[in-house]
């Protein structure tokens, strides 16, 4: 699992006009190629009176399933300059889909490679990119007696606080990036004069926006 990556924030499309013809960039996250080519059939079928329905993916921790697709454009017009955005945007497991209404002006092989990149690059924009890390949740039980100090150190501290548990003791959970997890055990019985008890939780992906 890679400790941080980029991807898109949520599912969503934006329209753009270019010598009257429209560009609908739809967007997605998929993890998979299924689910990928999915979300693309599906997008064909609903717009099946389009001039095109140009794609591209990008799936994979080390980008390994790359697809692109020129629906009937000009080869290379279309498909690849997706493609090219999502790459130069470092972006993963994403799918675009850019749905062309021909406005009957001919672009030509370099505006339809600029108007297609534009589609997916401004669609990205609308939608949205997270950065998602690696985190792992720490389990911290302590007295209350020391709940106020603790609660006020993490807060200020660069680790997140996911909750606070009132039971017989305090329990904080505290997301912690794996590489910090010895630093931030011995922070922790450093504070309470090691009377912490640290147990390490179940590992997920936290997404802050970009």
């Amino acid at each position: 699992m890679l400790p941080r990556y980029h991807t898109v924030k949520k599912t969503g499309e934006h329209e753009i006009i270019i010598q009257k013809s429209r560009f609908i960039a739809h967007i997605k996250r998929a993890e998979s190629e299924g689910e990928a080519q999915e979300f693309i059939q599906t997008l064909k079928k609903k717009y099946w009176d389009a001039s095109h329905n140009c794609s591209a993916y990008l799936i994979g921790e080390h980008d390994q399933i790359q697809k692109a697709n020129d629906d009937g454009e000009p080869s290379g017009t279309a498909g690849v300059p997706i493609l090219e955005v999502l790459k130069k945007r470092k972006l993963k497991d994403t799918v675009v889909v850019v749905t062309r209404y021909f406005g009957g002006i001919k672009l030509g092989a370099g505006g339809l490679i600029r108007a297609y990149g534009k589609a997916a690059s401004e669609g990205l924009d609308a939608v949205g990119i997270v950065e998602r890390r690696l985190m792992r949740v720490c389990h911290v039980k302590i007295d209350y007696s020391w709940l106020g100090k603790i609660e006020n150190e993490l807060r200020s501290s660069i680790y997140i606080l996911k909750s606070i548990q009132y039971q017989e003791n305090v329990e904080i959970e505290v997301f912690v990036e794996e590489e910090m997890q010895q630093v931030f055990t011995e922070w922790m019985i450093e504070l309470t004069n090691g009377q912490a008890e640290i147990t390490a939780g179940e590992v997920t992906y936290l997404e802050s926006d970009m």
